[in-house]
């Protein structure tokens, strides 16, 4: 007879757990029968001693099991989907919906909202008035199938001894234990139904992992994990040294988004989104390599059908698709407050997180799940790494409905260096990796 003791100290010695032992440890957890102190105290030691890639695969597919899966199978084609582990001005998902789509791949997005700097995904298409983020089981397959979109909240019961797991990680000091992180990212991804995951890993200031190295691992966990579960997985490295793009805040990254459907977007951040969309356009069949499913997105940014897609969405999901013709729609802040250099030069680097924390001072993100969130409000930068700025030009605007931005201003004048010598913008995306 299995014990929970026996385990704990199976995995205090350094020892591998079999399939066996880690499933009775998540039902009796998810169950209620096994207590917090003997779960944290085997999180304590997956902290110190890891887990194999067989283990980590065992552990997902045990969350996965513990609630709802998703079953898209009514759905045409390979379903394909992309996971950010998330940054300040990380606009991709509503750009990536509709320039994969319009490449042929279907699309089922299940999203979440944001704590932290900006809100997440659902907060920022709520900016356009009208758009509604619930569909029954029968509409979102519909929707997918006729328009090969659609991105609505996560609904069921997904992964709830993941849920578990997670609040107990937060307060036992385990939460950065990547067997931990990369099993509980995947059981989300997994248990949502996707046939195919493409990984966008951030490394940097801004980040959840702080150093190329963890990055790495994190990334090569998940994509190992996937790829042993049977779901294709690709991951990249991307930068998350400065923030992504220009945009900090909701109604202000979906302006970004439709600029750079349109072909207007900002260098970084329309590369990101051709990097990842490849990945996902080759995952789906619907192109052999990487370079020819490039030249597909940059088709249909050119022709015009990605940002045609991304109005069809819009509209099939409660919104004026005008919006992308008129931005004017988009709620907009009474103020914008440009925030001024005090010295000439270069900009050096930047403090991404503290950027965030800024633009989530002026109403942008949530401290908590229950704050309300100002859709209108944020910051949009003028500059970014290895610009040349001279003294009293624009390096930030601030978007608010106040005018009260000291503290804002203040932060984004401390986070944002400018130097008398240049320096290269960093490199945005770092390695691939297919497992």
């Amino acid at each position: 007879m299995l014990r929970m003791v026996d385990v704990i100290e199976k995995k205090r010695n350094g020892d591998v757990l079999t399939k066996e032992e880690i499933t009775f440890f998540i039902k009796g957890y998810t169950a209620g029968t096994i207590p917090d102190y003997q779960v944290s105290a085997l999180l304590m030691t997956i902290f110190f001693k890891g887990m194999t890639a067989e283990e980590q695969a065992h552990l997902t597919m045990a969350m996965v099991e513990s609630g709802d899966q998703i079953d898209l199978s009514a759905i045409d084609g390979v379903k394909v989907d992309k996971h950010s582990t998330g940054g300040v001005g990380d606009t991709t998902t509503l750009i990536l919906v509709p320039l994969v789509a319009a490449c042929g791949v279907p699309v089922a997005k299940m999203s979440g909202r944001g704590l932290g700097h900006t809100g997440g995904t659902l907060d920022k298409l709520e900016a356009m008035e009208g758009f509604h983020i619930e569909l029954t089981k029968e509409q979102f397959v519909k929707q997918v199938n006729d328009l090969k979109l659609a991105v609505i909240g996560q609904s069921g019961n997904l992964t709830p001894a993941d849920q578990k797991i997670y609040a107990l990680r937060d307060v036992t000091a385990t939460v950065d234990s990547i067997p931990l992180i990369a099993s509980s990212i995947m059981s989300k991804k997994i248990a949502a139904g996707a046939d195919a995951i493409v990984l966008d890993v951030k490394s940097g200031d801004g980040a959840f992992m702080k150093t190329l190295e963890d990055s790495k691992a994190l990334a090569e966990s998940m994509v190992a994990i996937g790829n042993k579960v049977g779901r294709n997985t690709m991951a990249i490295i991307s930068d998350m040294s400065q923030p992504l793009g220009n945009a900090i805040g909701n109604s202000l990254e979906v302006v970004e988004a439709i600029e750079t459907l349109k072909g207007n977007g900002p260098k970084d951040l329309t590369e990101l989104c051709l990097v990842l969309g490849s990945q996902m356009v080759v995952l789906g069949k619907k192109a052999e390599t990487l370079e020819e499913a490039r030249t597909m997105l940059e088709n249909v940014i050119k022709d015009g059908s990605a940002l045609k897609l991304f109005g069809e969405l819009i509209e099939s999901q409660g919104g004026n698709k005008e919006v992308i013709n008129d931005l004017t729609l988009l709620p907009k802040a009474t103020y914008e407050i440009p925030v001024l250099a005090r010295q000439s030069g270069y900009i050096t680097g930047m403090n991404a997180d503290d950027i965030g924390i800024s633009a989530m001072l002026l109403g942008a993100g949530r401290a908590t799940k229950e704050d309300e969130i100002d859709l209108a409000v944020g910051i949009v930068l003028t500059k970014k790494i290895g610009d040349t700025v001279e003294e009293g030009e624009a390096i930030a605007i601030i978007h608010a409905n106040t005018e009260d931005v000291e503290q804002s201003a203040e932060l984004l004048h401390e986070h944002i260096f400018i130097g008398e010598t240049r320096v290269e913008p960093p490199v945005l995306v770092g390695e691939v990796i297919t497992g």
